[in-house]
């Protein structure tokens, strides 16, 4: 479950030393392929507000702290819009949550990759172009793939949680627009942008847990956690959010922010091998065509959109 800042292109490097940087990245890939499955592992429709306050809140005072003087530096309309980017990170982790448990971990990691198809799509809307006819056939093999991926034993309409994650992916493209024209944050610090973010989506958390009706308390879901839902926890908020962070600030220091997208890109990949090897799920022959639409899908129209 991935959607930080993304940071700003660096110089090419010699190839061994690029290469030294892709295993930080892949390693970023497939835990955030393993993060779908846990999330499911340790949220319920009742607790999924209360796990994601606990999973950034933990997260939020280090990268504070390590950032303060640069985070002192944002001027007001760097935090406003930080703060505006926040408020939309936050409906996607809400999407993605509450879709999660609704769906397979398989499902959720493969149609948010579709983030990969919208993102130009949409992009060529704001500024008035045509995608490439090939890009537009990418799309339509990626479409595909998602339809016959959530038809699991037969053709009938896509679940909750499928349209849930839908939503998390056309939410994800708008955070990527955004981020993209406002002005304000284009050359604001990543890690203090990021911050603020992060900051904005825990109180869009901290509001709804605090409305009643959306489920139960950070502090009740917390004491009942046993040994292996704080596990599940500390993978979500030290490894998927803070390792995954500080290696993309990393790697693009030392290759490039093309390469790095493309180590990222197989997410989808690490999501569906976590839900079938880990979360015993099975897919189908429908459901197996479609996942490699997906990926085939996906793959294509990033380089047709390159």
């Amino acid at each position: 479950m991935s959607s930080l800042a993304a940071p700003a292109p660096a110089p090419a490097l010699a190839p061994r030393r690029a290469g030294l940087a892709d295993l930080p990245v892949l390693l970023v890939a497939v835990v955030w392929g393993g993060s779908y499955l846990a999330a499911k592992g340790i949220t319920t429709a009742h607790t999924v507000v209360a796990v994601l306050v606990l999973r950034f809140a933990l997260v939020l005072p280090v990268l504070a702290l390590a950032g303060r003087r640069r985070l002192r530096a944002l001027n007001a309309a760097q935090l406003r819009g930080a703060g505006l980017l926040g408020l939309v990170l936050g409906g996607i982790f809400l999407l993605e949550t509450y879709g999660v448990v609704h769906t397979s971990a398989t499902n959720a990691g493969l149609i948010i990759s579709l983030t990969m198809i919208f993102t130009p799509l949409a992009e060529s809307a704001v500024r008035r172009t045509a995608p490439s006819g090939a890009f537009l056939a990418a799309a339509a093999v990626s479409v595909t793939g998602v339809v016959l991926l959530t038809q699991g034993a037969g053709f009938t309409a896509p679940g909750a949680g499928d349209l849930l994650i839908l939503g998390a992916a056309l939410a994800r493209t708008l955070h990527v627009l955004l981020m993209a024209r406002i002005e304000a944050v284009r050359d604001a610090d990543s890690l203090s942008l990021t911050t603020v973010q992060l900051g904005g989506a825990v109180l869009v958390f901290a509001l709804l847990a605090a409305l009643p009706g959306t489920g139960d308390s950070p502090w009740a879901v917390a004491a009942d956690f046993g040994p292996a839902a704080w596990a599940g926890l500390a993978f979500l908020s030290l490894l998927c959010t803070l390792f995954a962070f500080f290696v993309q600030m990393w790697a693009v220091r030392r290759t490039s922010p093309s390469r790095v997208s493309l180590l990222l890109g197989t997410e989808p990949l690490w999501a569906a091998a976590a839900g079938i090897a880990l979360g015993g799920e099975h897919l189908g022959a429908a459901g197996l065509t479609g996942a490699a639409l997906v990926l085939a899908g996906t793959a294509w129209g990033r380089r047709a959109a390159a």
